[in-house]
């Protein structure tokens, strides 16, 4: 690791660069480095995603909308109307009272479905998980950031502050000097 790097995160974090933590490694590169830390983790996760991944994650928003909901339910309905028209009318039905076909389909829905939205959840889990990493890393820059520059606004003050005094006492000098001659002129014309 360079150098610089190692010198600034040591000053930064009062503590050796070994025992630093990868985050803080990392921020400590970008304040040395001069580079913004900032990234889309949204973007950058969703570019990495599989053909898999990025339909079971269409799969899951479908099956958690109202409209999946109004689509099951109509076709339900529509299922037990037919089958129940059906076997009144012609007394006989495809898939008679208690629906043991629907239900059939319904748990091979759900058998499928949960694992997808599980998938999906997890994924989910972890772009929350590297989005909140990243967050930590640009707030710790932030506040890096902030902390130099309160001290380099503390040692700018301070040098003013130096450079106030010292003015004021070139000042003083020259006034006691003046009132000095002063004194000395009023002696040489009494």
């Amino acid at each position: 690791m360079d150098k610089k790097v190692r010198d600034t995160a040591e000053k930064l974090f009062s503590a050796e660069y070994e025992k630093l933590t990868e985050q803080e490694k990392h921020v400590a590169h970008h304040i040395t480095e001069r580079t913004p830390i900032s990234t889309n983790i949204v973007r950058d996760f969703s570019e990495k995603m599989t053909l898999g991944q990025k339909m079971a994650d269409k799969v899951a928003s479908f099956g958690g909308s109202w409209i999946f909901i109004f689509i099951f339910a109509c076709v339900m309905v529509t299922w037990v109307f037919l089958n129940s028209f059906i076997l009144i009318r012609y007394n006989e039905s495809f898939d008679p009272y208690p629906y043991i076909l629907l239900n059939l389909f319904l748990s091979m829905i759900a058998a499928i479905q949960a694992p997808i939205i599980l998938m999906s959840q997890n994924r989910q889990a972890y772009k929350d998980r590297l989005s909140a990493e990243h967050d930590y890393e640009v707030n710790l820059k932030a506040e890096l950031e902030i902390i130099a520059l309160h001290e380099k606004i503390d040692s700018l003050k301070n040098e003013q502050w130096r450079e106030l005094i010292s003015i004021q006492q070139e000042q003083l000098r020259l006034l006691s000097q003046l009132i000095e001659d002063l004194k000395k002129n009023k002696r040489n014309t009494d």
